[in-house]
């Protein structure tokens, strides 16, 4: 779909994007404050920001219930969630074309305006319990803050985090809401046909009734190796694991780019050098790599899950065809290849309003820049294989790494695994 960007920077303090798209029928907001699980106000009410979020459709100035606020925002169909992450709490919502004011104005009523009270506090805290202990039964969620923090990232686990929801309080969550939802410290993403709308927009938004505050930065930590570790679980069947790589510096686009490249290579399709391979022989059914730009550092990430009788050979793959690319053995047919399937997704990706937003969203919440839609197929075309060597060889020259799993075997089957992956820096 073809869409215009523009940049717009409130009075009070707001930033966000404006996405015009001619024609379309649905309209699509996005609305981020760095307001996520790092900057409650101390880690010994941690669940703060979660259960807020779980609180963020209830009472208001306007409506004395969730029930009532629901009923009236999706009348028409539209739709509207909000989610938590370590840094951000963002507000979302979908709705046709025709009630797009009002929809907005729906969203500014529970963004600026909540009534938080003692009874959907309560219930949330419960919802937010039983999210939770659901999550300690998916290996990868149980995984993968674990990884964080070895690494020496200062979050909590989700054992942890249960431990947390008892201590938040009601004046918790306001003085939460009151530190983190200024308009400073908003940015925002709105999609759609906005021709002849945009003044209307800046106007609706620089009413909001939010006080002035400041852009919180990004926490920093000191990111470092740690031994492997194995999470026992009696009832895993086989060997859910995450290998992750760090280097301290954001990605430049061009970096991101090649080496998203580089995983399709190694781990995207049937035919890939690992998961292909993994595949052919019957050792996984699953196996991912992802590489990551944070404001800080930046990560390398290999995932899957594989029985434990096989998964000795199966890092012995991924040891082999990860030393092969630091030794630049890949072709340029490979390249190519990865390049072809690059710019057929990045096409089939801004199929509808939503994702078309989701594209701009995730950088520009991150960091503030407006990546370009229109040159990205240049910049996948521009990949070269001495762009893609460079950047894996500097995940691998940094030497900061973990491996953890979660499995019913022993402590001992995830140190030789270690030592598979430990050979690839030995050798740099």
């Amino acid at each position: 779909m073809r869409h215009t960007t523009t940049e717009i920077r409130l009075r009070n303090g707001a930033r966000g994007l404006l996405i015009d798209i001619p024609g379309a029928s649905v309209m699509s907001f996005q609305f981020q404050f760095r307001a996520g699980n790092r900057y409650v106000k101390n880690k010994h009410i941690y669940e703060t920001a979660h259960i807020m979020e779980h609180m963020a459709f209830g009472a208001n100035v306007r409506y004395k219930s969730e029930h009532a606020y629901e009923a009236e925002f999706t009348k028409n169909g539209a739709y509207h969630n909000a989610y938590t992450s370590d840094l951000s709490m963002v507000y979302v919502a979908d709705c046709a074309d025709f009630e797009w004011d009002r929809i907005l104005d729906l969203q500014q009523v529970a963004i600026c305006q909540p009534k938080f009270n003692a009874v959907e506090l309560a219930a949330e805290k419960g919802n937010v319990k039983s999210e939770l202990t659901g999550y300690l039964n998916n290996h990868n969620r149980v995984l993968w803050p674990k990884v964080q923090q070895l690494l020496g990232e200062d979050i909590y686990t989700f054992w942890q985090r249960l431990q947390t929801i008892p201590h938040v309080s009601l004046h918790d969550i306001r003085e939460h809401h009151k530190r983190t939802h200024t308009s400073d410290n908003l940015r925002f993403v709105i999609a759609g046909k906005l021709e002849g709308r945009k003044a209307q927009i800046q106007r609706m938004l620089e009413g909001w009734e939010l006080p002035r505050g400041e852009r919180f930065a990004v926490p920093r930590d000191d990111l470092t190796s740690a031994n492997p570790i194995l999470i026992r679980r009696k009832e895993a069947s086989n060997l859910t694991f995450g290998w992750s790589m760090i280097i301290p510096r954001e990605l430049t686009d061009d970096e991101a780019e090649a080496m998203e490249c580089l995983d399709q290579i190694l781990t995207g399709t049937m035919h890939s050098r690992i998961y292909g391979a993994a595949r052919k022989k019957g050792l996984a059914y699953g196996i991912f790599s992802e590489t990551s730009a944070g404001v800080h550092d930046s990560s390398w990430d290999f995932s899957g899950q594989v029985n434990l009788d096989t998964a000795g050979q199966l890092f012995d793959i991924i040891a082999r065809e990860v030393t092969r690319v630091m030794q630049g053995e890949i072709t340029a047919e490979e390249l190519s290849a990865a390049k072809s399937y690059a710019l057929g997704r990045h096409q089939m990706g801004a199929q509808t309003v939503s994702q078309i937003s989701s594209f701009y969203s995730h950088r520009y919440f991150g960091d503030g820049i407006v990546k370009d839609y229109e040159k990205v197929p240049d910049a996948i075309r521009g990949i070269t294989l001495e762009r893609m060597f460079a950047t894996a060889r500097e995940f691998i020259a940094h030497n900061t790494w973990v491996i953890a799993g979660v499995s019913s075997g022993e402590k001992s089957e995830i140190i030789e695994l270690h030592d598979k992956l430990a050979g690839i820096f030995d050798a740099v």
